[in-house]
């Protein structure tokens, strides 16, 4: 069944109101809700203009009662025009306009239920403030009914008061929850300066075409997703991935739309535009986690449908009752306050109102959680499973040894090693190549250059041969090694990469990689080990270089020289044991892996979120973010199950005080507004969420 974007009930697709915003239709449980969505600033401003008239009702009524405490009016309550009395007459002539324009579109929200055979919480209202005035209406024509009319009609002004005021209120505190995607659609520019034969034009962002060169100076925001073709800047990037520091921008960059460039003029060519750019990608996203729901809240759902006809049932069950065992005054009040007490508002919004405000806060940190099924399945989160290549480690090798044999210098071994490797693109060959230039190293060309492939490279330069490669490629080439053997032995236990270097047949060096963990690895690894959870490495690697590095890390077991299709069956046999699993991979090569998973989580997503299988997804390739993201989600969930609780002891417990005639109906409308009032303000307390 559809859920109301805006509260977050669940609603009959039949029987809700319905409005069509572009190719989308949505569904609303109430006329109130479906204006707020369709115009938000227009409608609270009404609503705030609404909610002033209702308290100027209130401090009206007060005031007469002040002036009647003190017999000051005591002439107006004794005088009667047509055996009508004057003091009623005038509670009638205040509360009408009152009651009636500010509680109109809730009546015309009940109007719309009940035509469409739905019950919700307008209808509610609606029979409580009406039923309270009309009384009143009709004791202050017909005195003969024997009741004091203003009575009633003040009751109803108090009321609507209450319920307009915690409404207003209520919206407020969503919107600030929700402020999230809307910082996000004010970041999309609305025009771009293309070159078009030569001249810069201005053209709105959506006549963009892919391909188009679009100029961006200094300050201005980047129009769209593309590829910088000229210029150098630093880019402010902090509303996409979080990350406070501009980046640094040149030609071949990424550029994102919507970012804003800081420094220098950059001409870029539009890669993405309109609804594929990564702006466009998160706010869909976030969008979808926000009107998502999670498991728990299907029972509140189910209880919300039986709600409306069991709060009328008790109403009338009660009013009855007192009418035979007091009068109707009183079996009359009763019956409005258990109509006014009961909140299936409180209820349905429980979860919609907590997944609102994590999926905001996620989202400030670059961490987009997909929907409300995952926030639950944290709560018994026990084994988080890592990738190694490009999630644990940086995911290409770095020279972490250069070991001389002989009399050459460490710069030495480096630069002829360097020489023969720089025509390669083996990743091997550009980690040494990339050493020999952070050292300042020459590195002329080789003079013939041939790759052995599984063995290395065999390359001349001037009067050497150079040799670099492993131990196949030394040993085919009549090489002698066996003086090296023990250290190549000692590096390779270590988890490392070893290649050997010979010139003109003899042994001159070693030089070892090895693709290093991320800075903030081991950070992230002890964080998930003090939240209790048992994190795993699952790699194809083989098994001596993973547990290099889960030693480095303080992972507590290791699953290597597994093929990426069969990651999917390892999370099986772990599920099948009863484990919630997460599986932390790159998104893409680890889809399978993620889907398959209870919680998948995609890092370092960047540009490709479109492509995620994950149900997390964080834009940033930070590992920290993971810890942070269980911590939301399980933050979440706590909220989740706070409003649940509140909201079913409150109706419980309220309806039969109300029903034994303990409350009045104005201290019942008002602890209705406070019940979803604090539903919704417990929920965005997650704003304050340290994670």
């Amino acid at each position: 069944m559809p859920r109301d974007p805006v509260c977050g009930m669940i609603v009959d697709a039949d029987s809700a109101i319905k409005r069509r915003f572009g190719d989308r239709t949505y569904y609303f449980c109430s006329e109130t809700c479906a204006k707020v969505y369709e115009r938000p600033e227009l409608e609270l401003g009404t609503m705030k203009r609404r909610v002033a008239l209702a308290l100027a009702g209130v401090v009206s009524v007060a005031a007469l009662r002040v002036l009647a405490m003190f017999g000051l009016v005591a002439a107006m309550m004794a005088f009667r025009i047509a055996g009508i009395s004057a003091w009623d007459l005038a509670f009638f002539m205040m509360s009408t306009p009152i009651v009636w324009i500010t509680g109109w579109s809730i009546y015309y929200g009940a109007y719309k239920a009940l035509r469409s055979r739905f019950t919700n919480m307008d209808v509610l209202i609606t029979a409580g403030v009406l039923a309270g005035w009309g009384y009143g209406a009709i004791s202050t024509f017909l005195p003969w009914l024997g009741s004091e009319g203003f009575g009633y009609m003040e009751t109803a002004i108090g009321i609507l008061a209450f319920i307009l005021l915690g409404k207003f209120i209520e919206e407020n505190v969503r919107r600030r929850s929700a402020a999230t995607i809307r910082k996000l659609l004010e970041l999309q520019p609305t025009f771009a300066r293309i070159l078009r034969d030569g001249q810069e034009i201005e053209v709105p962002v959506d006549d963009a075409q892919a391909g188009d060169v679009i100029v961006v100076r200094p300050s201005e925001k980047i129009p769209t997703d593309g590829v910088v073709i000229t210029g150098h800047s630093l880019v402010d990037e902090k509303i996409i991935t979080g990350e406070s520091i501009p980046v640094e921008k040149g030609v071949g960059s990424e550029v994102v739309g919507g970012t804003i460039n800081k420094t220098g003029l950059l001409k870029i060519r539009a890669t993405r535009i309109g609804d594929e750019t990564v702006l466009a990608q998160i706010i869909r996203l976030v969008e979808e986690a926000q009107a998502s729901n999670a498991p728990i809240q299907r029972f509140a759902d189910r209880a919300v449908g039986y709600f409306v006809p069991a709060v009328f049932t008790v109403a009338a069950i009660a009013f009855f009752y007192w009418l035979f065992t007091m009068d109707f005054t009183y079996a009359f009040l009763v019956l409005l306050a258990v109509l006014l007490i009961a909140c299936p508002c409180a209820l349905g919004i429980a979860t919609p109102t907590a997944i609102l405000a994590g999926v905001g806060k996620g989202a400030e940190y670059g961490i987009l959680l997909r929907g409300g099924e995952y926030v639950e399945k944290a709560r018994n989160l026990v084994t988080v499973i890592f990738d190694k290549t490009g999630t644990l480690t940086k995911g290409e090798p770095t020279v972490m040894d250069i070991i001389p044999v002989g009399d050459h210098s460490k710069e030495r071994v480096l630069e002829l090693a360097a020489i023969a490797e720089k025509g390669s693109e083996h990743p091997l060959a550009e980690a040494v190549v990339k050493a020999a230039n952070t050292l300042g190293l020459n590195i002329p060309d080789a003079d013939s250059l041939e790759a052995i492939p599984g063995e290395g490279v065999k390359a001349h330069h001037k009067d050497h041969q150079i040799l670099i490669g492993n131990r196949r490629l030394m040993e085919n080439n009549g090489v002698n090694i066996a003086h090296v053997e023990d250290k190549l032995v000692e590096l390779e236990e270590q988890g490392k990469t070893v290649m050997l270097l010979a010139i003109n047949g003899k042994i001159i060096g070693i030089i070892s990689a090895m693709d290093t963990p991320k800075e903030e690895a081991a950070k992230a690894i002890k964080q998930l080990k003090e939240m209790g959870l048992k994190t795993i490495m699952l790699t194809g690697d083989n098994e001596r270089a993973a547990k290099a590095v889960a030693n480095q890390l303080g992972i507590d077991s290791v699953i290597a020289n597994v093929l990426p299709w069969e990651k999917v069956n390892v999370i099986k046999k772990l599920q099948s044991e009863g484990k919630v699993v997460a599986m932390v991979g790159d998104g893409v090569n680890d889809a399978p892996a993620l889907a398959q998973a209870n919680i998948g989580i995609a890092i370092g997503s960047g540009t490709d979120i479109a492509k995620e299988a994950g149900g997390i997804i964080l834009i940033k390739d930070d590992l920290r973010d993971v810890v942070r993201a269980i911590r939301l989600s399980r933050a979440t969930m706590r909220k989740i199950k706070q409003n649940l609780f509140w909201a079913l002891i409150y109706n419980v417990f309220s309806i039969p005080i109300a029903a034994a005639g303990l409350l009045t109906p104005l201290i019942a409308a008002g602890a209705m507004a406070f019940s979803s009032l604090f539903v919704t303000l417990n929920s965005a307390t997650l704003k304050l969420q340290k994670l």
